[in-house]
């Protein structure tokens, strides 16, 4: 095994083609197809799908790719410290939606001189946190379980080598903006909401409901409207009335003060339920100061809210 099929199998799990690969890594394809018939030979595994329309990691290539990124990201880091000198220190977190998560990361950088530290927060869809942790380009991943994901996402923390330390029990809330019709009510029901179109953060095509960001998700929404960002979210609030469910916990320092959150409140038919929002980190890791700082300030944070 070495570096380069390494290289091979990421650059064709990221263009989904032997083809698309090869021109990447400006090799010829005959070249790069030999290559990972010969890795998978010594693995005795194999890693990718092929057919006319590309590449397709199989369930062994699915397991071999965080490690594989893994190997690569700390090779890097190794020719960074020795070839290029001395290493910025890196911090990463990828995260699920969450203004809190922003707010304790924008905590800790001030205590740094940022000039002297490589840090990176990344808001993505759910299975990109988990990716992102797994193959450690992020040190700690922030996401939620509940009844109906817990299942589902526990055997991928699993499958990934990963491990769900849970910060916080939130029941659902429903996050609209101030003006919204529905923004003066104590409490919130399913069909309060019928009119409104749901938001919810776009997941990919290959995403289930397990994976959802937002509380609920089981229940299904007469109008449902997706997005890939919270700025866009936060305006689809305005612009079309539109209401998300979640945690409650909001920080209005980033979100500003256009929006709030108005409790759900459950009936026989559509229950409420509880959201665990935690942190995943790789399992046997020591996190570094920076990361402990950073979940002492989300500690802090959510402490702050629920009071």
């Amino acid at each position: 095994m070495t570096l380069q099929q390494l290289n091979d199998v990421i650059a064709i799990a990221e263009t989904g083609s032997f083809s698309r690969a090869a021109e990447r890594l400006y090799i010829a394809q005959p070249s790069l197809t030999g290559a990972v018939k010969e890795l998978e030979k010594e693995l005795g595994l194999t890693l990718f799908n092929r057919s006319g329309k590309g590449a397709s990691l199989t369930a062994d290539g699915a397991a071999f790719l965080p490690y594989a990124r893994s190997v690569i990201m700390q090779y890097q880091n190794l020719l960074d410290v020795f070839t290029h000198g001395k290493q910025k220190q890196k911090f990463a977190v990828s995260t699920q939606h969450y203004s809190f998560a922003v707010k304790a990361f924008v905590e800790v950088t001030r205590k740094y001189d940022v000039s002297k530290y490589e840090f990176a927060i990344r808001e993505t869809r759910t299975q990109q946190v988990i990716d992102d942790v797994s193959a450690s380009r992020s040190e700690i991943g922030i996401l939620y379980l509940s009844d109906f994901n817990q299942r589902v996402l526990v055997k991928l923390f699993a499958s990934n080598n990963l491990h769900f330390e849970p910060l916080i029990d939130c029941h659902a809330y429903v996050y609209l903006w101030r003006g919204h019709p529905l923004a003066s009510k104590k409490a919130i029901t399913f069909e309060d909401l019928t009119p409104y179109p749901c938001l919810a953060f776009e997941q990919g095509e290959n995403s289930t409901f397990y994976l959802a960001e937002e509380i609920l998700s089981e229940n299904d929404y007469p109008k449902t409207i997706r997005c890939c960002d919270r700025a866009t979210m936060l305006n689809l609030m305005v612009g079309v009335l539109g209401y998300t469910l979640c945690s409650g916990i909001i920080c209005e320092e980033l979100n500003g003060s256009d929006y709030i959150a108005v409790p759900y409140a459950e009936d026989s038919d559509n229950p409420n339920s509880i959201m665990r929002i935690g942190t995943i980190t790789r399992k046997n890791t020591v996190l570094s100061s920076i990361g402990e700082q950073y979940i002492s300030e989300l500690k802090r944070y959510l402490s702050l809210a629920q009071s």
